[in-house]
């Protein structure tokens, strides 16, 4: 437990606040893929901001389960200084749904340590970006002429969820993606959720948009994700991964949710 003499110093100065620990919530996956992916995305977190307390907590399929890390933070012993700063809950969710709404406040709830959270990580430029680049890696081209631009476009395949907020979010994404791109993006869904990308797919070419690539807008690779890339009639891109803006957005809604007080959500999604 905190005291107020461990706050300071020999010489009699006041020691820094710690800072909060930052637990990264992932959904969990039987993908073996899917794991590695996370842990390398925390490595490039830990990298970018050494000596800051990163913790990984699963909400299902994996351990460590969000629960499991929560308890292990709430031991006085395992925390010292920081039980009394407590922990920001970070989602590796793309959108807001039930995850985010229900099972991460619960979670928290339960286990009594200090949480703050953040807003899931969508819509925010920082993911165009990395798509526009998976984009690139998988054969992109920005059109240059009229006819390029009249005969391209794009999927944007997410997982689907049926809260409505979640189809706003990717909605949101897809216009900023197609705000980059200079070509129409249409979101598509691998459940829960129309259009699918087959579907969507239809929808472009009936625009005479035959040129169609798939952006994969998954955290990792997975079912999902592998099935929407082989619908796609043209090029797929990677999941998002552990990409560089991946970390850096994963940072920035830790520090949005750090400056709130305990128990509450950050504000409203950010975009850029």
């Amino acid at each position: 437990m905190t005291t107020r003499l461990s706050l300071v110093t020999p010489d009699g100065t006041r020691r820094p606040a710690p800072p909060p620990a930052l637990v990264l919530v992932a959904h969990g996956s039987r993908d073996p893929r899917t794991l590695a992916t996370v842990h390398a995305l925390i490595d490039r977190v830990r990298e970018l901001r050494p000596g800051l307390p990163v913790h990984l907590g699963h909400i299902e399929l994996n351990e460590p389960l969000l629960p499991d890390t929560l308890a292990a933070l709430g031991a006085p012993r395992a925390l010292g200084d920081q039980e009394a700063a407590g922990a920001v809950l970070v989602p590796l969710l793309l959108s807001r749904g039930y995850h985010v709404k229900q099972d991460i406040p619960r979670m928290a709830a339960a286990s009594g340590v200090r949480a703050r959270f953040a807003t899931p990580l969508g819509p925010h430029a920082l993911l165009v970006d990395t798509l526009y680049e998976r984009l690139v890696e998988a054969g992109w081209h920005t059109p240059t002429t009229g006819a390029e631009r009249r005969s391209s476009g794009v999927v944007l395949a997410a997982a689907g969820s049926r809260d409505p907020d979640a189809a706003v979010d990717t909605r949101r994404t897809a216009e900023l993606l197609a705000e980059r791109l200079g070509v129409p993006v249409l979101p598509a869904y691998a459940s829960a959720a129309a259009p699918t990308v087959p579907e969507a797919v239809r929808a472009l070419a009936a625009r005479g948009r035959h040129l169609v690539a798939v952006a994969s807008y998954f955290t990792a690779p997975g079912r999902f994700a592998t099935e929407c890339a082989d619908a796609a009639p043209w090029i797929a891109a990677a999941p998002l991964g552990a990409h560089p803006a991946m970390a850096r957005l994963v940072l920035h809604r830790y520090d949005e949710a750090a400056r709130v007080p305990a128990g509450a959500t950050a504000p409203a999604l950010a975009t850029a």
